[in-house]
């Protein structure tokens, strides 16, 4: 019955539309998928983060399997960044419980956190070929240690992202990626980021159902769509032109952060007439029932 309340074409070809472009692209869901729930369909942040982090997870196993079956996957960084990202991811899911049950700030945490990192995520996808030139001119004989520590660091802080607001494992991880290891083919850096994906988007997916973040009804019918997308995206992706979907990727990641950040601004001075008005009534009744 709720999967029938949830289906309707809109949710289906929105679950395409990100899988086409994530195969296109090799982004991940959260970059899109998040701000289509809040924006478009009314879904609240916390259970858009939670649902999404389902959705990309699932999404992203298959793209996991296809690079280990071409042994395009680095299993020593998947290793370095979980050592960061796991513990981080599960700090962050266990502030977010607390935090969520103080007030209702927490919608405003994520919904602040969501923009900026979309935002930033526009800039690493406009200025990716700069960071590859810039790569050429990092010393190669870098300290290990310091490539080491780097890549948890980035796991790290990836951990924290993507346990907030679902945004962080694709554009952003693969080019600081790329930036660390400017050696390694670029199929294997997207096959270890994909990878790495899977294990935290699960876990933090995880937290957010305990948490009660995350519509399944809504999930099934996103993955209707995003599972023929994945596989239509993943064909054409060596056909389309990075020129023209680079800045359409970045126009959509920075229209939805200046959407959200709107909405954030918007919901947070909403948030004390609710207060207010529930003083003057508790006052009103309080004098009416004075002699």
């Amino acid at each position: 019955m709720a999967l029938t309340q949830h289906f309707d074409y809109l949710h289906v070809f929105a679950g395409m539309l990100v899988g086409v472009l994530v195969g296109l692209t090799g982004v991940g869901g959260g970059s899109l998928m998040t701000p289509l729930l809040v924006l478009l369909f009314g879904v609240s942040p916390q259970t858009a983060v939670g649902t999404d982090l389902l959705f990309a997870a699932m999404t992203k196993i298959v793209g996991s399997v296809v690079h280990g079956k071409r042994e395009t996957v680095d299993w020593r960084i998947v290793r370095r960044m979980a050592c960061g990202s796991v513990p981080a991811a599960i700090v962050t899911l266990g502030f977010l419980s607390w935090f969520g049950k103080v007030g209702n700030s927490t919608e405003h945490l994520i919904m602040v956190s969501l923009a900026v990192l979309l935002g930033i995520t526009a800039v690493a996808v406009i200025g990716r070929k700069w960071l590859l030139r810039l790569a050429r001119d990092i010393d190669p004989n870098q300290p290990r240690s310091q490539v080491l520590g780097s890549t948890i660091l980035l796991g790290a802080a990836i951990g924290i992202a993507v346990s907030i607001s679902s945004v962080g494992a694709g554009a952003i991880g693969m080019t600081v990626l790329l930036i660390l290891y400017p050696k390694l083919p670029v199929a294997r850096i997207v096959g270890s980021d994909i990878a790495h994906a899977v294990p935290l988007a699960l876990i933090a997916g995880f937290g957010h159902w305990m948490i009660g973040d995350v519509d399944f009804a809504l999930l099934g019918v996103l993955l209707i769509g995003s599972v023929p997308g994945v596989v239509i995206g993943s064909y054409l992706s060596s056909h389309a032109s990075d020129r023209i979907l680079q800045p359409l990727l970045a126009c959509v990641l920075a229209v939805s952060s200046w959407q959200l950040f709107l909405k954030a601004n918007a919901g947070e001075k909403r948030a004390p007439a609710p207060t207010t008005a529930q003083g003057v009534s508790i006052a009103g009744e309080a004098a009416a029932k004075q002699p």
